[in-house]
C-alpha cells in the first residue's frame, strides 16, 4: 500500500499535530453564530477541516451576502488564544513518533506562519522541526491545491513522489493527491467522528491510522 523509499515527512498541524481543531472550530462557530451565521462546529469540521481561514470566510462571505464584521478576527483570535491556554495538547503519542523516525520531517499547515509556531511551542513539539514550518501564506493557493506540499518538497529539495504526507482532512489528503504524494490518513483528533477515516479513505489516502502510534509501528516496516 505504501511505496518504500520516502525522504521526507511532511506532517499536517492541527489534527494531526496538536488537538486543535475543537478549540477553532468552536470559536468560529460561537463568533458566526453571534454574528447572524449560524453554524454548529461540527459543521465546520464537515465543511472546511484542512481549509486556511481566509478561504473559509471567504466563501461565508459570498453565503452571508456581505462582510463579517472587523472586529471578527480580533474576536475569535482571542477564544482561540483562551482555549490554547487553557487545554490545548499535543496528539497522544505524536512526540513518541517523531522520536523515532529517522527521517527529516517538516509541516505543512493551512494556519499562519506565527499560529504554527504558537501551537507547537504550547505542546512542546516545535524544537523537533526546527525551521522547516511552512504555512499556505507561503504559496498561492492553500490545500486542497497542491501547491503548500509541493513548497515544502522544494525547500527541502525532495522529489515529491519520496513524500509521505499525514494528513486529517480530505482537503489534505485532496492537495497531497494532486501533488503525487503519498498520505497516509490520521483519524484520532477529537473532532473525527465514526465517519472520518472513510471520507479520507474515499479522498485516497493509501492507509488511515487512529492512533498516532500505529505510523511508527507502519513506518518501521518501510523499508525508507
Amino acid at each position: 500500500m505504501i511505496a518504500r523509499g520516502f525522504e521526507l515527512v511532511i506532517f499536517d498541524c492541527d489534527g494531526v499535530l496538536v488537538d486543535s481543531e475543537p478549540i477553532i472550530n468552536r470559536a468560529h462557530a460561537q463568533v458566526l453564530t453571534a454574528c447572524g451565521y449560524s453554524i454548529t462546529e461540527q459543521d465546520l469540521v464537515g465543511r472546511f477541516c484542512g481549509m486556511s481561514d481566509p478561504d473559509m470566510l471567504d466563501i461565508i462571505e459570498r453565503e452571508r451576502g456581505r462582510a463579517l464584521p472587523a472586529s471578527y478576527g480580533e474576536r475569535v483570535g482571542l477564544m482561540i488564544e483562551s482555549g490554547f491556554r487553557q487545554s490545548l495538547a499535543a496528539i497522544e503519542g505524536v512526540a513518541e513518533v517523531l522520536d523515532r523516525l529517522k527521517l527529516p520531517v517538516c509541516v505543512a499547515s493551512s494556519s499562519a506562519p506565527e499560529q504554527i509556531r504558537r501551537k507547537l511551542e504550547l505542546t512542546g513539539l516545535l524544537g523537533r522541526f526546527g525551521e522547516n514550518l511552512f504555512s499556505a501564506t507561503m504559496v498561492a493557493r492553500g490545500k486542497p491545491a497542491p501547491d503548500l506540499f509541493l513548497y515544502a518538497a522544494q525547500q527541502l529539495a525532495t522529489a515529491p513522489d519520496r513524500c509521505l504526507v499525514i494528513e486529517d482532512s480530505p482537503a489534505g489528503i485532496d492537495a497531497a493527491f494532486a501533488a503525487r504524494m503519498t498520505a497516509i490518513g490520521f483519524c484520532g483528533g477529537s473532532h473525527c467522528g465514526p465517519e472520518h477515516a472513510a471520507h479520507l479513505q474515499v479522498r485516497g489516502a493509501a492507509l488511515v491510522i487512529a492512533d498516532m502510534r500505529e505510523l511508527a509501528a507502519a513506518m518501521a516496516k518501510i523499508d525508507v
